[in-house]
């Protein structure tokens, strides 16, 4: 039994040497960190269950506040937090041929399909590919795309109507997702669905199945892209199934043939990649263009510049993209609609002023909506910036060092940070977004944040819900849209008001990595009296 004794002492021994090189690399470099007792570093009330993500980016974020960056662990990672506003704009803006790539968690050999999509792309080959696709991304592409967006929101709001009930009572998580993925499945991939008149129809089936982040087998596959990403690749561990996959690839290269042998012509990104195929798409609007929004993030010239090399496009890589953007549509802005549906039942002043904002847009559009009167509606951009503020879909982003890089101090606590090539850094928007320093109450829902007023003093480097500099989300204008359309139809027919199972306060579930509601997004539709 000896060897057994001499086992469990160098198993242990191990343990807490791994623990003490581990807590050894930031406070090396004179950054301020934690101290642990896990190999899971700040990660393990996460794999605990003890906490929810974003929970984990608002600790790790309010652990050093008068610091303009922390020390952070993803197991055996080190990771260096971001907090300072003017710091995230000098990397992520001034210097971001430092930081031009995302983590990659799974390579192109493994996933080809999410290999080859835009958020995993790196280096030159993300530019040719950021700047094909940033012309299928503008205003006037979204003008283009809105006949399709409108026509699921009045889909929508049909089949409640037809209801004829004064009081129905939904779970909105359900709800909004059948209304996301109809939304995805018409602009993006050219297909006609209503997944709530068929609720178990095959491309919805298989978006639940993409986007299942709840599931243990997905904790699993996360905590291996992680903590040993290299051994996910000799195992061909991938992101999507084998079954997802072939569903959308063929669904795709079906579409693309059907189109090109008929001439068929629709509003949607399959047909604007094909254009971009055939002879590219030209960025034609002005960087100060802000008709989406306020939270509407501003292509780079790096990637709008007629000087950027355009990729070539494949029928994998029109897949890829149509796919990728699915992944991103379907959950995140459905958690954020939920959560907006939460904050507007929870608070009717706010409801109603918006409501007064949608009747008054109707009777000016005679009662039909134009993409003109919705992008005019000033307050409903407020209400949908602040739920963007205090709910972001994206917590926390990341982005990999490239080449050696060094952090110079600023106070006298400091000294230069040296960062190596292949670093990590976060940006914690989730920590930013609370920070009573650039958001006073930043727990209350105050959509007066974002009036004419008060835009001039937000510090536009605290409000990151698309991310930050060159490498910010694409698809900012089509969320908007899309969140926008939604709450108009709904509210010309509705009131959102809490019933029996709201959970007020809401509490973020700490079972899955998306933002999603503990006991589920309960709320009423009650149909509106007009006068």
């Amino acid at each position: 039994m000896w060897w057994v004794v001499v086992a469990v002492v160098v198993a242990v021994l191990g343990y807490f040497w791994l623990l003490a090189r581990q807590n050894k690399y930031w406070l090396e470099k004179g950054v301020n960190q934690g101290r642990y007792m896990t190999v899971f570093g700040d990660s393990w009330k996460i794999i605990m269950r003890k906490q929810s993500f974003a929970e984990m980016v608002l600790e790790v974020y309010n652990k050093f506040p008068n610091s303009r960056y922390a020390g952070i662990y993803q197991f055996f990672a080190p990771t260096l937090l971001i907090r300072d506003p003017d710091l995230i704009k000098q990397i992520t803006v001034k210097d971001f041929d430092h930081f031009v790539d995302h983590r990659k968690f799974v390579t192109e050999d493994t996933d080809p399909m999410w290999g080859k999509s835009l958020f995993n792309l790196s280096g030159q080959r993300w530019r040719e590919m950021r700047g094909t696709l940033s012309p299928a991304f503008t205003s006037s592409k979204m003008k283009y795309m809105f006949s399709l967006i409108s026509q699921s929101g009045e889909q929508f709001v049909n089949h409640f109507l037809r209801k004829n009930e004064d009081l129905i009572t939904l779970e909105m998580k359900d709800t909004l997702t059948r209304f996301a993925n109809d939304v995805i499945a018409s602009t993006a991939f050219g297909v006609e669905c209503d997944s709530l008149e068929e609720r178990n129809n095959e491309f919805y089936l298989m978006g639940k199945e993409a986007t299942n982040f709840g599931g243990v087998w997905f904790t699993i596959k996360v905590i291996a892209f992680v903590a040993i990403p290299k051994l996910c690749g000799v195992l061909n561990i991938g992101l999507f199934s084998q079954k997802v996959a072939k569903f959308f690839t063929k669904l795709i290269n079906s579409n693309i043939e059907s189109r090109e042998k008929h001439g068929i012509v629709r509003p949607d990104m399959v047909n604007l990649l094909m254009e971009a195929r055939k002879s590219g798409m030209i960025h034609e609007e002005t960087q100060t263009q802000q008709d989406a929004g306020f939270a509407t993030v501003q292509e780079s010239e790096l990637v709008t510049s007629t000087k950027t090399r355009k990729a070539e496009i494949t029928d994998q890589d029109i897949t890829s993209q149509a796919l990728g953007f699915f992944f991103a549509g379907f959950d995140s802005v459905s958690s954020l609609m939920c959560l907006m549906s939460h904050e507007l039942g929870v608070n009717p002043d706010i409801q109603e002023r918006l409501i007064q904002e949608v009747d008054d847009t109707l009777e000016t559009c005679n009662g039909k909506l134009t993409y003109e009167a919705l992008s005019g509606m000033k307050y409903l951009d407020m209400v949908v910036s602040e739920a963007l503020r205090k709910w972001p879909a994206g917590v926390a982003v990341d982005r990999v060092c490239t080449k050696p890089y060094t952090i110079q101090p600023k106070t006298p606590d400091e000294k230069p940070v040296h960062l190596e090539k292949n670093s990590l850094i976060w940006l914690p928007i989730m920590g930013l977004h609370r920070d009573p320093q650039y958001w006073p109450d930043p727990d209350r829902f105050d959509p007066e944040r974002f009036s004419e007023e008060n835009k001039a003093n937000i510090n536009p480097y605290a409000f990151l819900p698309f991310g930050s500099g060159p490498r910010n989300c694409i698809g900012s204008r089509f969320a908007l849209l899309e969140i926008k359309t939604l709450f108009f139809y709904i509210l010309s027919h509705f009131e959102i008001v809490p019933v029996e199972k709201t959970q007020i306060p809401l509490q973020l579930s700490r079972k899955t990595f998306n933002l999603t509601a503990e006991k589920g997004f309960w709320l009423g539709l009650k149909r509106r009296v007009k006068v």
